[in-house]
């Protein structure tokens, strides 16, 4: 079968088996590829726990320093986070070695990300018409910015923040907080995730809108109801200051508003290309 033949039958109408061997070998390269990362990060194990996974926790990491300096700044300790070290600990014989496999797979997940994401659109990409495909022009490179973006700013702002208050916090004296390491990376690599997948919202509210399942008015008649859930969620994730509240439920509630803007316009959009 010729390119020009093989192209012809993948536009084409194709039946339920030939999409999933066509999902299947999208799946197996992205597993591919995640893999390979994977394999990666557990060569450079060493520098990956103590520099990146390890590092919230100790005083010395960037959000903790900054966030001392500023209490400083305003004359308050109540801000001041992950002061004193927190010590981890392993009650497996191979629980390191497990350890160590899953945030392998874990950070293979998140390098490997922008292949995943391409693979992804390479299966929904024929089912789409000329216009929109012209219309979701980068896609692959807004969703691995948004992505990335959501997983830096967990690791950088929620993980401090959340392993400062779930460490600390105490129902009494008598009980000693001895973490788990792998209660720890869940922690860590959970909310990396989470926030990774809340920051790809607007990508939801376009894809969700295109067809139909979502509009502005929608999203405007539920804001109340929105900004309510994400506060709670800042609330329960955040040492109990405001300040910190806020700053974590000021990105959601920005990206939001950004969603009611795209899904606007991807209504205005659809509503024009219906009319022609």
């Amino acid at each position: 079968m010729s390119d020009n033949e093989k192209t012809s039958k993948r536009h084409g109408e194709m039946s339920f088996l030939e999409h999933l061997e066509e999902l299947r070998w999208h799946l197996i390269r992205s597993v591919l590829a995640i893999m390979v990362m994977a394999i990666v990060a557990f060569v450079f194990q060493n520098f990956i726990f103590t520099e990146i996974i390890f590092k919230p926790k100790n005083p010395d990491f960037w959000t903790n320093r900054m966030f001392s300096m500023f209490a400083d700044y305003i004359g308050t300790d109540a801000l001041k986070i992950n002061q004193s070290e927190l010590q981890l600990i392993s009650i497996k014989m191979a629980g390191q070695f497990m350890t160590s496999i899953w945030a392998a797979i874990i950070l293979g997940f998140i390098m490997a990300s922008p292949v995943v994401f391409f693979e992804f659109w390479l299966f929904i990409k024929p089912a789409l018409y000329e216009n929109e495909k012209k219309y979701a022009s980068g896609a692959v490179f807004f969703t691995t910015l948004l992505f990335a973006l959501g997983v830096l700013f967990g690791y950088y702002l929620i993980v401090p923040l959340s392993i400062h208050f779930l460490a600390s916090y105490s129902i009494s004296g008598e009980v000693i907080n001895q973490i788990n390491i792998n209660s720890y990376i869940s922690t860590v690599a959970s909310i990396s995730l989470a926030s990774g997948v809340v920051f790809l919202l607007p990508i939801f509210v376009f894809f969700l809108s295109r067809v139909g399942l979502l509009t502005p008015e929608f999203m405007k008649k539920y804001r109340r109801h929105a900004y309510v859930l994400m506060l709670l969620l800042a609330a329960i994730i955040t040492p109990p200051d405001v300040f910190s509240q806020i700053m974590v439920a000021f990105p959601l509630i920005f990206l939001y508003e950004i969603g009611i803007l795209i899904s606007k316009r991807v209504v205005k959009r659809r509503a024009k290309l219906e009319g022609e």
